[in-house]
């Protein structure tokens, strides 16, 4: 959508367009009449939204770096998420950012702000129901295909694409859909030959090789940790393999403005069965229980006592976990921000089709026996238009930690 479109949404129907939204977006609008500033941010946070509101002056960008070069902007970190990266990689908190005086407004969420006050207000949220009830499986099975056909449409608006296509089965479907809909399609791949066991070159091409489309593989055996520049403005997931991260994305940009990935497909379709989720959640919290009474209540020795106890960050580690279904799921926040142009500096659009709202509240209202266990729905949807090899895969991610590897490879 285009700028106008936003305006003319918010014309028709005020604050309550983003009910009427669909996609990755993040926009703020000035009302002359109200005097006011109406921002939004999409439903799952794809692209960012950052913030300031110092001295009564407000101001907002897609650039947490832009938002730096404000002089009155400090460069104080926020020692909380500075603590949550340490535990688990990423903030947790999704209305803050690295920096004490810079926010984010979280996904799903709309900002007002007017006469100097800031009110931020959820508009939307995943709530899983089993509504959707069909008479016989075909009607789940097209239901599901026209949705996600939609999802790939909506989201390539140029005749060439780049796809970062895996072995998987999410990725290689959205490039079989692609495919379908008369696209030059080109699939670009990270594969390892001799760092850790790896598949993923054979899966991708035989996928590549079936649905008549041409693969680039990018060996990352030969690249050594924290390679490359990547100019992140916060500590980003995948920092140590910058070099491979960097070098995929060019690839694409250099075929294609418009970048598909496979996620996050998992989360709403490759669930356990309700028995056996029961039990894996016990085990997990046991484990967490014991890891935590072993430290003295955090997983890891080396952070600094006085530093935990400042921010409370025993508090935080034994926190319930958030769902990784759920659009507040932290990880996503910082994926998808690491994708954007804002970080990357590339003329390049990653989209993430399962990662549409009317997509993921159709998965979200169906029984999850047997739609999404083991992405059964997806694998019924994909008869016939993948190898076998490739549609009976199991799900089967990397037998060996890359970083850690090379950390060792490194030490002999």
């Amino acid at each position: 959508m285009s700028a106008s479109d936003y305006l003319d949404a918010y014309q028709k129907w005020g604050e309550d367009c983003v009910n009427h939204l669909f996609g990755d977006f993040a926009f703020a609008i000035w009302d002359e009449r109200k005097q006011r500033y109406f921002c939004a941010r999409d439903h799952f946070g794809v692209k960012p939204f950052y913030y300031t509101h110092i001295d009564n002056e407000f101001a907002f960008s897609t650039s947490l770096n832009e938002l730096r070069l404000n002089p009155r902007v400090s460069n104080e970190l926020n020692e909380i998420a500075v603590g949550d990266y340490l535990l688990f990689g990423v903030n947790q908190d999704l209305s803050t950012t690295i920096f004490k005086d810079i926010h984010r407004l979280p996904p799903g969420h709309t900002l007002t702000v007017e006469n100097g006050s800031i009110t931020k207000r959820r508009y939307w949220t995943l709530e899983p129901s089993d509504e959707v009830r069909f008479r016989d499986p075909h009607s789940y099975v097209e239901r599901f295909s026209e949705l996600l056909e939609q999802a790939v449409r909506d989201r390539v608006t140029t005749d060439c694409v780049a796809i970062s296509m895996s072995g998987g089965l999410d990725s290689t479907s959205l490039a079989a859909i692609t495919r379908s809909q008369n696209k030059d399609v080109h699939a670009f791949a990270v594969v390892y030959d001799s760092l850790i066991p790896d598949e993923e070159r054979h899966y991708s091409t035989l996928a590549a090789q079936h649905l008549g489309i041409p693969i680039t593989h990018l060996s990352a055996d030969g690249y050594d940790l924290f390679d490359g520049e990547l100019d992140q403005p916060e500590p980003f997931l995948i920092s140590a393999l910058t070099g491979q991260f960097n070098d995929l994305l060019r690839l694409c940009a250099d075929f294609s403005p418009i970048m598909l990935t496979g996620y996050d497909g998992d989360a709403f379709m490759s669930l356990p069965p309700p028995s056996r989720l029961r039990g894996i959640k016990t085990r997990i919290k046991r484990l967490l229980r014991k890891e935590a009474t072993n430290t003295k209540g955090l997983p890891y020795s080396w952070i600094d006592e006085s530093f935990a106890r400042r921010i409370d960050l025993c508090e935080r580690w034994n926190r319930p976990s958030i769902n990784p279904a759920s659009p507040d799921n932290p990880m996503w926040t910082a994926l998808f921000e690491g994708y954007d142009r804002s970080s990357t500096k590339l003329n390049l659009e990653v989209r993430h089709p399962f990662i549409d709202v009317r997509l993921v509240e159709f998965l979200s209202s169906i029984p999850v026996r047997p739609w999404r266990i083991n992405k059964h729905i997806l694998r019924e949807a994909m008869k016939d238009k993948l190898p076998a090899a490739v549609l009976n895969r199991r799900k089967t991610p990397l037998s060996r930690d890359p970083a850690l590897q090379l950390v060792r490879r490194g030490s002999v």
